[in-house]
């Protein structure tokens, strides 16, 4: 028998792919499904990976939530940064339309948004307003006539430096409410946008801050099809539901990129795989992603069934990213110094990793929402 420590390993067997599946949970889709996430796997391998550019060859995806959160997972897996732009453009602007839009606000700007033809962007965060956008936004909106104008800034909004419309949210100086407002960003004056330079996260999309003043939107551009701000509530969840998956995939592509170097990268005349305290790290790793795979498809069968509430999403939001952090950590662990470089992928993930944390609510603001399900009381100040 051939001693393991001594074995030749020039000429051992071919090794596996990585393969941060542990479970097949991939397998839970149907065929079709699971066809269209080879698809979309096969085109983000080919023409994203090599250049991490741009994904303007690519077009939205139809079918059921756990199909749509495992291509926002694969996206994730190569680069995080295309991920939250369709998360962005997809999820908030077009999920704010598509929710509390009226029927020709809908005919009228989701087509082409859903082409690419049109772009869209969030505008909820403020210089000032993070955690508590709900009640203490300080952007105003002012009625005359037919006119409503607005006066303020927003902060981090993902696709406001280069998009075409951007779902500015504001508070009625009227009634105090909070409504949301199309705003079309080229041709609109008074609406500038200065782009946030020097980020460590995410580089790949542009945050842009952005400047109201006295900038007149027409009432027909006022989000006019449901109850504005609160039902603008169902469309946070479903995007803290997608952060969920874009964690998983960032925690993913991580591992798999890890457990590839660990199966190449030679010490003491064997790859460094072999060795022990190395395989702890992968497993520790692709248990980490197996949790947090089992908890977002088990989120998807909710979601089905009717049943998936804020806490729901929220408690995935905040666990899965709270994984990833741990799980990209130990991939550039592993990578020793190499893992601060670019070219080895980790150094990517493992920086993208800190703004999937702390967007879309933060780990605490997260918890206060769970806690608040499972104790009936309110902790929020």
């Amino acid at each position: 028998m051939t001693n393991v420590a001594h074995r030749d390993f020039t000429e051992r067997k071919p090794l596996p792919a990585p393969n941060s599946d542990f479970y097949e949970l991939y397998e839970t889709l149907d065929p079709q499904e699971l066809a269209t996430v080879k698809r979309v796997r096969a085109f983000l391998e080919a023409k994203v990976a090599p250049v991490i550019i741009g994904m303007d060859g690519y077009g939205c995806v139809g079918g059921s939530l756990a199909l749509l959160g495992f291509v926002q997972m694969e996206i994730a897996r190569v680069d995080p940064s295309f991920a939250t732009f369709i998360g962005v453009h997809g999820g908030l602007a077009m999920g704010s339309i598509y929710i509390d839009g009226s029927e020709e606000q809908k005919q009228q700007w989701l087509p082409p948004m859903a082409r690419f033809e049109k772009i869209g962007c969030f505008g909820l965060t403020e210089p000032l307003v993070g955690s508590s956008a709900s009640g203490g936004l300080t952007t105003t909106a002012k009625c005359e006539g037919d006119t409503w104008i607005l006066n303020g800034e927003k902060r981090w909004i993902g696709n406001a430096p280069w998009c075409d419309l951007s779902i500015i949210w504001a508070r009625d100086l009227a009634d105090n409410q909070v409504k949301g407002f199309i705003v079309e960003n080229k041709t609109t004056p008074g609406f500038s946008v200065d782009k946030i330079e020097n980020k460590i996260a995410l580089k790949v999309v542009q945050n842009g801050h952005i400047t109201l003043k006295d900038v007149r939107v027409p009432e027909a551009n006022r989000l006019q099809g449901g109850n504005s701000f609160r039902d603008t509530a169902k469309v946070l969840k479903m995007t803290r539901y997608a952060v969920a998956w874009m964690a998983t995939g960032c925690a993913m592509g991580a591992y798999e990129a890890a457990l590839k170097y660990s199966q190449e990268r030679l010490q003491f005349g064997k790859p460094i795989g072999s060795f022990q305290l190395v395989q702890d790290l992968l497993a520790r790793m692709i248990a980490n992603i197996t949790a947090s795979q089992c908890l977002i498809v088990r989120q998807a069968q909710l979601h089905a069934e009717g049943k998936l509430t804020d806490a729901h999403a929220a408690l995935a939001k905040a666990f899965c990213t709270a994984k990833c952090r741990e799980t990209v950590a130990w991939a550039r662990e592993l990578l020793g110094g190499n893992g601060i470089v670019a070219d080895y992928r980790v150094a990517r993930f493992f920086t993208d990793a800190e703004a999937l944390y702390s967007y879309e609510g933060t780990y605490q603001m997260q918890n206060l929402i769970v806690g608040k399900a499972i104790t009936g009381l309110s902790a929020f100040v």
